[in-house]
């Protein structure tokens, strides 16, 4: 016979019998989670106005770089065509000094070839004359240029008198007697050429004056 204090049952099974008290109590312990609740803040309205003027000042501080990177790009161009127009000048200044320096060479030259005329010193003659041509070409592929004045009208950019003489048979400001030759390097005069030009005697009657044609 069963003792009715035994939780054993008739198989021999331990059966546990829980007291209401205790259940309410353990699921007071252990009550279920509440339901997850969004921490995010609800939206709000946006501020159009307010962006519509950070958006056009943010357009309008871009359209001011972008000018900024314009005018510096302008001067930077033009910085640069400064250097190479300032070092083409230099380059051109110091060509035209030396070519200064060597105008009293060719003068001798021609002074040397005037003054040995004779057959006596013809082959002394040739040889100077084709070291004059070649220092000529030389210079003249530079640019230099001898100024044309003999028989021209007197031009004072171009000729520099130093005699006038008077002349019926010219016209008065023509230029009879080339005394040195004058240069132009790119039609920059060098040295003048130093002339004798005409001049009509008092009381006569001046020809008909032709067009000035000095520099060419």
């Amino acid at each position: 016979m069963s003792d009715p204090r035994d939780p054993k049952d008739a198989n021999g099974n331990v059966e546990y019998e829980l007291d209401a008290d205790a259940a309410e109590s353990s699921a007071a312990a252990s009550p279920e989670s509440p339901p997850e609740v969004s921490s995010a803040a609800p939206p709000t309205s946006l501020d159009v106005p307010a962006l519509t003027q950070q958006l056009a000042r943010a357009l309008a501080e871009k359209d001011e770089l972008r000018q900024s990177l314009i005018r510096l790009q302008a001067d930077f161009a033009n910085y640069r065509k400064r250097i190479e127009r300032e070092r083409l000048e230099d380059a051109q200044r110091a060509v035209a000094r030396l070519i200064a320096e060597l105008l009293p060479v060719l003068d001798a030259f021609e002074r040397a070839l005037a003054a040995h005329d004779d057959a006596t010193y013809e082959d002394y003659r040739k040889g100077f004359e084709l070291i004059y041509r070649q220092l000529w070409d030389a210079l003249a592929r530079f640019g230099l240029e001898r100024i044309e004045a003999e028989g021209k009208r007197f031009d004072p950019h171009y000729h520099q008198a130093i005699e006038r003489v008077e002349s019926v048979d010219h016209e008065d400001g023509t230029v009879l007697e080339v005394l040195q030759h004058g240069y132009k390097l790119r039609e920059k005069v060098l040295r003048p050429a130093t002339v004798r030009v005409a001049v009509h005697p008092a009381g006569a009657a001046p020809k008909p004056q032709r067009r000035a044609n000095g520099g060419n």
